[in-house]
C-alpha cells in the first residue's frame, strides 16, 4: 500500500537518527514539496542529508536500503537524497561534494552491486547548488538544526552555473522532455531577469507574463500539463525556437 508523503518523510527522519546518531546534522526538504507544489503523479520527493563527518560504509548500506525499502510506497517518480557534510555547506563549497546520493535513476546500479554502489557513489555536484539555494529560499526542516545556521548562502554565480548545467541540452531535449524543459527555462530567465527563485509551476507563470507572446501557448500547455497532470500536446518549431532563443540568452 503506498503511504502519504508524511508517513515516509516521518519514517525518513526515524531512520536516519537511528543510523547516523549524534553525526546528523539535519534533514531539510526541497523541491516540489518546499515550494508548496507537489503533484504526486509527476514529483519526487527530495531532500538533503547534512552530517559532521564522512560515512562509513554500513551509513550508506543503511540509508540505501531505507531508499530501497521506501521506493514503492512512494509517488511514482520516487525519492532523490543527497548527503552532504557542514563543512561543505557553511561557507558553501562549489561545485559540491556529496558523500551519498539516491534517485530512482540509480537504483538498477545499486541493485546490481550494492557493495560498489556504496563504495563509489560520491563526488561533486554542480546540481547541490540549486538545491541549497531553494532549500534557504523556501525548505523545510525535517529534524535537526534551522537551515540558516546549516546551509551558507550561495553565490550568485554558483547558483546560475547550476542552473545553465542544468539547461545545457535544452535544445535537444526539449522535443522528448517538453513540460520539464519549458517550465525550467522560465524560471532560470526569471533568476537571471529579477534574481527570484521560483518553481517550475510559478517559472511558468513568471514566463506568462514576461517572455515573448509567440512562446504563451507551449508556456501555457506546459502549465497545465505539469499542474493537471494532463497530456501535452506538441508544437515542435515553436518548442525548438523557444529551446534555442532561451538558451542563446542564458549561455550568453
Amino acid at each position: 500500500m503506498k503511504r502519504t508523503v508524511d508517513e515516509l518523510l516521518e519514517e525518513i527522519r526515524v531512520v536516519c537518527q537511528q543510523v547516523l546518531c549524534e553525526n546528523l546534522i539535519g534533514i531539510y526538504i526541497h523541491g516540489s514539496l518546499a515550494f508548496d507544489c507537489f503533484d504526486p503523479l509527476v514529483s519526487d520527493i527530495d531532500f538533503l542529508i547534512v552530517v559532521r563527518e564522512d560515512l562509513n560504509i554500513e551509513e550508506k548500506k543503511s540509508l540505501l536500503h531505507l531508499m530501497l525499502d521506501l521506493t514503492p510506497l512512494a509517488p511514482p517518480k520516487g525519492l532523490e537524497m543527497s548527503v552532504v557534510r557542514a563543512q561543505d555547506c557553511r561557507p558553501f563549497v562549489y561545485p559540491t561534494p556529496y558523500l551519498f546520493h539516491f534517485s530512482s535513476a540509480h537504483i538498477a546500479r545499486a541493485l546490481r552491486d550494492e557493495e560498489e554502489y556504496c563504495r563509489n557513489f560520491y563526488g561533486t555536484d554542480r546540481d547541490l547548488a540549486a538545491h541549497i539555494t531553494v532549500t534557504r529560499a523556501v525548505g523545510r526542516v525535517l529534524c535537526g538544526k534551522s537551515i540558516e545556521e546549516v546551509l551558507g548562502e550561495v553565490p550568485r554565480e554558483a547558483y546560475l552555473d547550476s542552473l545553465r548545467y542544468d539547461a545545457e541540452n535544452a535544445v535537444e531535449d526539449i522535443i522528448e522532455n517538453p513540460v520539464y524543459i519549458i517550465l525550467n527555462l522560465c524560471r532560470i530567465a526569471a533568476f537571471m531577469e529579477e534574481g527570484i527563485v521560483l518553481s517550475k509551476k510559478d517559472g511558468g507563470l513568471w514566463g506568462l507574463k514576461h517572455l515573448p507572446h509567440v512562446y504563451h501557448g507551449i508556456i501555457q500547455a506546459a502549465c497545465e500539463a505539469y499542474c493537471n497532470g494532463g497530456i501535452y500536446c506538441h508544437q515542435e518549431e515553436t518548442e525548438r525556437a523557444f529551446a534555442a532563443e532561451m538558451s542563446a540568452k542564458i549561455f550568453a
